[in-house]
């Protein structure tokens, strides 16, 4: 079993920082809590500790790793930041949005974490912990979502370990996760700005930075995506998914959203609510937390209600839909 040490920030618990940082300094595997999600971290310039990872994950080596930096100007060490890319740094980060640029001359960054390509996936968390990690490390940390590939992503201590427990060194727990779905990602490495996958950040937030329109998220990278989160079947849980479901059918768990339940619905396997007032920050928060609760019930499929497109909706949408892909 991991160390495991309940901690917001390094002066929490100093010894258990410690042996968080001289783990990853080792090429180990460190479970890190972000603003986003539960990360599962490792050094992202150390080619063996990117192999560990991906192996952990069960994750294929096409799909490639954001690389956490402390701030601005570690990223500009990674990567090209053009204007645009500068605007919205200076705007967002640090915080949960992604850039995809270039990857710059200097980059430290394993090849393998990027998956080979010219391009680099950088973030500049708000979470301490991460931040700190970064700053003490003095280089970029991989960490994709802390879980089996493909499955829920943890935004709790408990469900990291439930996942991952045997393959990581320490878990640093910082209770459940705030915003509760992944970075937004943006795509800057070509002339036009593309959003790849919505997430913690609304897309109109960014629009307004840039002054115009994002390209619209692509549905499936298909067999080479650019960044992480975009293949089609991504986030599910072992029981089936169907959406925008208005009605319960027999031997199904209900995930419902608003003050109306689905018709049906209290004849439920198992009935949870993203947000009984329909707020949909909160219902992001509580999203993969309350899937794995349905999934937990054996329950073979989990009626989902509908879900709106607006603000952080599209991002809970987005997972919603990969969850419900056919599998591989």
């Amino acid at each position: 079993m991991p160390l495991i040490a309940r901690m917001n920030r390094p002066e929490d618990d100093p010894a258990a920082f410690a042996a968080a940082v001289g783990a990853l300094e080792r090429g180990e595997l460190v479970a890190v809590p972000t603003e986003t999600v539960y990360g599962l971290a490792c050094d992202a310039t150390n080619p063996e500790a990117i192999a560990r990872l991906y192996a952990a994950k069960g994750r294929p080596s096409i799909n490639p790793l954001i690389a956490h930096v402390a701030d601005v100007a570690a990223a500009l060490r990674e990567g090209d930041l053009d204007a645009r890319a500068l605007r919205l740094a200076d705007a967002f980060w640090p915080g949960p949005m992604t850039l995809v640029v270039p990857r710059s001359a200097g980059c430290r960054v394993a090849p393998t974490a990027s998956a080979g390509l010219p391009s680099l996936a950088l973030r500049v968390p708000a979470a301490p912990l991460m931040q700190a990690l970064s700053a003490a490390l003095r280089r970029p940390i991989a960490a994709p979502s802390a879980n089996r590939s493909g499955r829920i992503s943890t935004t709790t201590a408990e469900a990291v370990v439930e996942d991952l427990g045997g393959a990581v060194s320490v878990v640093l727990d910082a209770g459940p996760c705030v915003i509760g779905v992944e970075s937004t990602i943006v795509d800057l490495s070509g002339p036009s700005a593309r959003l790849l996958r919505p997430g913690g950040l609304d897309r109109a937030a960014i629009e307004r930075v840039l002054d115009g329109t994002l390209a619209a998220p692509p549905l499936d990278a298909g067999t080479a995506p650019i960044a992480p989160g975009l293949l089609a079947s991504h986030y599910a849980p072992r029981a089936a998914v169907r959406l925008d479901a208005i009605d319960v059918r027999p031997g199904e768990a209900c995930l419902a959203f608003g003050p109306t339940l689905p018709e049906g619905a209290e004849t439920a396997v198992a009935l949870e609510n993203l947000s009984p007032t329909g707020n949909l920050d909160e219902a992001a928060s509580v999203l993969f937390a309350a899937i794995r609760r349905l999934d937990g019930t054996g329950a073979a499929t989990i009626a989902v209600a509908p879900i709106p497109r607006t603000g952080i909706g599209e991002a809970i949408r987005d997972r919603l839909v990969r969850a419900a892909a056919p599998r591989p």
